[in-house]
């Protein structure tokens, strides 16, 4: 596949049909990935959290792999922003949408995360490391969303209509919770932490700790 993509690159017919929808090529230098710190500080997230989830186990060629297409399917499932601004949607999108056109979804399957390992069978285990990883990458990944800078001026605050992540640990892998908040209710200092929010099924009142703004959102870009 990287020999056919140089190939491509010296291909004059393939590069003129690029410039033509104003493509343009930027390459990180050999033997320096600190120069894509977006992707690369992904890949640094998942390599920690997959070293601590293995451990000490062994797995074969197959075994490996199969883990390796969880893992992708819950990072590929992350909502990265709102699809619509209307109060009635909770659709996302995720970088699924650029793969395969939808969201990646999964089959649901029983919690294993908590029974003995010399009781599994061997895709039980792979199924298994998988569902640890993706709570620690999920917990890790929504600290990300709510890194809190040092308090020396005011915070865009969450607005009602807009679409937020809901924390939730009991979550199975590939899941996030979404709702739209309805209402603020701001505090006797006029700022806003506690929020009325409605999800698919419920609304409920919810402090914002608990919720996090989607990487790319309508609402505060404006």
């Amino acid at each position: 596949m990287t020999l056919a993509y140089r190939n491509a690159l010296q291909d004059p017919d393939f590069l003129n049909s690029t410039a033509s929808d104003k493509v343009s090529w930027h390459f990180v230098p050999p033997s320096a990935p600190h120069f894509g710190g977006l992707w690369e500080a992904g890949i640094k997230s998942v390599k920690h959290h997959l070293r601590r989830v293995l451990g000490n186990h062994t797995l074969t060629y197959e075994e490996f792999t199969t883990l390796l297409y969880k893992v992708e399917a819950c990072l590929n499932s992350r909502p990265i922003a709102p699809l619509s601004d209307s109060i009635d949607d909770f659709e996302f999108l995720t970088p699924g949408h650029f793969l395969v056109g939808s969201a990646i979804t999964t089959h649901p399957e029983p919690s294993l995360i908590n029974l003995r390992e010399n009781r599994l069978t061997r895709w039980q285990v792979v199924s298994q490391i998988s569902e640890r990883f993706w709570k620690l990458w999920q917990n890790d990944y929504l600290n990300t969303l709510q890194q809190r800078k040092k308090w020396r001026k005011e915070q865009p605050s969450i607005k009602s209509g807009q679409l937020v992540l809901i924390r939730n640990a009991t979550l199975p892998p590939c899941k996030w919770e979404l709702g739209r908040v309805t209402q603020c209710h701001p505090g006797a200092d006029g700022l806003v932490r506690v929020v009325t929010v409605r999800t698919a099924t419920a609304e409920y009142k919810r402090p914002i700790v608990k919720l996090c703004i989607l990487p790319v959102d309508c609402a505060t870009s404006d």
